[in-house]
């Protein structure tokens, strides 16, 4: 055998997987993994047809299709004000976490600290890793998962090359809020700090609260990589297509990581996007039609022994289970699936450090005789 010295000597099979061949051994509903279970848009799957059949499934630009990125810049300007120029500030890629992934890539140099807020996307820290740099963990306070600014500015250091941010935040649905955007604006002015916001459920907020998107900010747009996914909008996650927004300087050097790995993207989905991102209310109702889902979700979990913790955005909610057990959040997932059928994804899984809060996700983005058998089955805890 050829001697390897791993890059990722920590890292293991994702809980995600595990937990989705758990819920397939024992035909389980499975609530783990964040996607629907429901129809994406029979006229978005026309479009992707319709361009397959006019021959355009060869190479397109490396960029990404010139049509997509013009759309994209003028839906940044309705939502949140931003002038984007479509030509050097976007990127189009192979999903969200691949943006994620070549932003770190694009920044990262051995021994620079990245500070990341736990419980963290199971992506970030190996990509941090990877690029032989350091994740600098703080926890969000538990119950409500917000970020302790105070603890953050004590965290800095000369080698702090990054800070990473997601909201509406996975697993937890919380939510940045303004002050949250002050603070980081506070502690980035006058700094070679960047900021790396994962924003793919953007689209996903409920209750009334307002996404306070990097894209808002020009100071913070500055220094930023801003990635989206267009799976988590439209319903199809297996498409692994999203996108990246950085100004100029610091676009130019993403794409050279770009340009030697994936290279360029599906032509034939992004002329479809093209065309359909221009029907605003796919999007702009997306956060009402799921907000019906949480709701419905959670109507039927009162019926349960479950606690819910409140959430504001993305797919999932957390369900805390204090008052039925003292087991690890892992060994409390396996007992549900294979006892109970229902799938989960413990929240433990998203720090480094050893937690057991005694909560799990659930993801909600389903239908609702899904919901409903998955309920039925956790009223007999």
């Amino acid at each position: 055998m050829i001697q390897l010295q791993s890059k990722l000597p920590n890292a293991g099979t994702t809980i995600f997987t595990t937990m989705s061949v758990l819920a397939q051994q024992h035909n389980a509903i499975n609530l783990g993994q964040g996607f629907p279970d429901y129809s994406m848009s029979e006229e978005l799957i026309a479009l992707v047809n319709e361009a397959m059949k006019g021959g355009h499934n060869q190479y397109i630009h490396m960029n990404g299709y010139i049509p997509l990125r013009e759309t994209l810049a003028e839906k940044t300007e309705y939502l949140y004000g931003a002038n984007i120029n479509p030509d050097t500030q976007i990127t189009v890629t192979p999903g969200g976490t691949y943006a994620l992934y070549t932003a770190l890539t694009t920044i990262l140099q051995p021994h620079d600290e990245v500070i990341v807020f736990e419980p963290a996307y199971d992506s970030y820290i190996p990509g941090i890793e990877i690029n032989g740099a350091k994740a600098i963990t703080i926890p969000l306070t538990f119950p409500e998962y917000k970020i302790d600014w105070s603890e953050v500015r004590k965290r800095l250091t000369e080698k702090t090359r990054a800070i990473m941010i997601n909201s509406p935040h996975n697993p937890s649905g919380a939510v940045l809020s303004v002050d949250d955007i002050e603070q980081l604006r506070s502690i980035v002015k006058d700094t070679q700090i960047v900021i790396i916001s994962d924003e793919v459920y953007e689209h996903l907020i409920f209750d009334g609260f307002k996404h306070e998107s990097i894209l808002k900010y020009p100071d913070l747009l500055e220094r930023s990589f801003v990635c989206f996914s267009f799976g988590k909008v439209y319903h199809c996650t297996g498409w692994k297509l999203g996108y990246c927004i950085a100004p100029e300087y610091l676009m130019k050097e993403f794409r050279k990581i770009h340009q030697f790995n994936a290279f360029t993207c599906d032509t034939p989905k992004q002329i479809a996007l093209a065309t359909f991102l221009k029907k605003r209310e796919a999007y702009v109702e997306l956060g009402a039609f799921l907000q019906q889902k949480r709701d419905y979700f959670q109507q039927g979990m009162k019926e349960t022994k479950l606690e819910a913790l409140p959430t504001h955005g993305s797919y999932f909610q957390i369900y805390s289970y204090k008052n039925l057990s003292d087991e690890s959040e892992k060994e409390f997932a396996i007992h549900l699936t294979k006892n109970y059928g229902v799938a989960t994804i413990p929240v433990a899984a998203f720090y480094q450090r050893e937690i057991n809060n005694r909560v799990l996700r659930f993801c909600f983005s389903k239908k609702e005789e899904t919901l409903d058998v998955a309920i039925e089955r956790l009223m007999k805890l």
